[in-house]
């Protein structure tokens, strides 16, 4: 399903160049297929402000249905930025209050950095609770993904996340808990996705608000949820959209963070991610970089480039199925004028007409 590049963000060249379908708005304009508008609030710090991009529109524009889209980026100004972040935001970004007046079929809102205990704390949290109960109210469906999962989930049903004894981090295996709804049709039962987070909304606490819940693990926990009208609110807490090599530049900047000293321990590997081969090569880095920070001796260059040939992407694929099967169930009950939710006979409680039908 091809990208319309309705801007110049630079994101648009990058996915051509790495043989993504992205088309010219003039081209665009010749076919006559039904176009989708989505909208993409991007929190990420500056550092992961353009992969984040990259991640999303790729696995969008990966889905099979038959649609252009057009993506609408734009971020919360509470968030502090630096001078280059800020620069591509007000130069490729549009403003809330120009989404708003235009309108969107759908809406992904990623996750972001916290600084505070408590979410409610945070200087973004209410502009986000307002574009959450705006998108609500006038978008087909919201797809929130890690800590926009916590704040929506806290918002709307007063259940706060729960800090883990340990970072959950790493690629761990899940299983499809209830094969009959449409967002998991056509997948792998069993499934690898991505997981980097301090946090967690548990299964009991999804259950007690009500909330539907699709993809589990026994150790990372839930992975998809939904909300009680079973489509208008899908809830991601893993990573799909993660890059092969996303976990290895999370554990690169937490190396970094030791050589700086801001954290006392060498960082452990994420769980399931590292091949035994890859290991060896970085416990060697260990050492030898452990041992040149005591003596003050130059540091020895993280192996980057030469771990990436040995990474394995398990979860990319059924990811897509996902994103695919959300994608064309929007597409099957939006409105075409994106000011409006639903096409006219759609019931907002039951917007796939199977709440109702289920013996559960």
């Amino acid at each position: 399903m091809p990208l319309v590049a309705n801007s110049s963000l630079p994101t648009f060249t990058r996915l051509r160049e790495e043989g993504d379908s992205v088309l010219d708005p003039a081209r665009a304009r010749q076919q006559d297929i039904r176009e989708m508008h989505i909208g993409l609030l991007n929190m990420m710090p500056d550092a992961a402000l353009e992969a984040t991009e990259r991640q999303f529109l790729r696995i969008v524009s990966e889905s099979n249905q038959i649609a252009q889209f057009y993506i609408h980026l734009f971020t919360l100004p509470q968030l502090l930025r630096g001078e280059k972040a800020a620069a591509h935001i007000r130069q490729y970004y549009e403003t809330f209050d120009a989404i708003k007046a235009e309108g969107l079929d759908a809406l992904i809102i990623t996750g972001a950095n916290v600084t505070q205990p408590s979410l409610a704390d945070e200087a973004f949290w209410e502009p986000l609770i307002e574009v959450i109960d705006w998108g609500y109210n006038n978008v087909t469906s919201i797809l929130c993904s890690c800590l926009a999962t916590h704040a929506v989930v806290q918002f709307r049903h007063q259940q706060k996340r729960k800090k883990l004894a340990e970072k959950c981090w790493g690629v761990f295996q899940h299983e499809v808990i209830d094969r009959s709804h449409p967002l998991v049709n056509d997948i792998n039962t069993r499934f690898d996705v991505p997981h980097s987070r301090y946090n967690e909304i548990t299964q009991q606490q999804f259950e007690e608000a009500g909330l539907r819940v699709l993809v589990a693990s026994p150790n990372a926990g839930v992975h998809l949820a939904v909300s009680e009208d079973l489509f208008r609110i899908v809830y991601f807490q893993g990573h799909p959209e993660y890059d092969i090599n996303s976990l290895l530049k999370e554990y690169k900047r937490e190396v970094l963070l030791f050589i700086d000293d801001k954290r006392d321990s060498y960082p452990p590997f994420p769980d399931n991610y590292f091949s035994q081969q890859v290991q060896a090569i970085l416990l060697e880095h260990k050492s030898r970089l452990v041992t040149a920070k005591a003596r003050k001796e130059p540091l020895p260059i993280f192996p980057e480039e030469l771990i990436q040939s040995y990474l394995h992407n398990t979860w990319h694929d059924t990811g897509e199925a996902m994103i695919n099967n959300w994608i064309g169930r929007v597409y099957q009950t939006t409105n075409s004028d994106r000011k409006k939710c639903f096409m006219d006979g759609i019931d907002p409680d039951d917007p796939l007409g199977i709440r109702y039908t289920r013996s559960d």
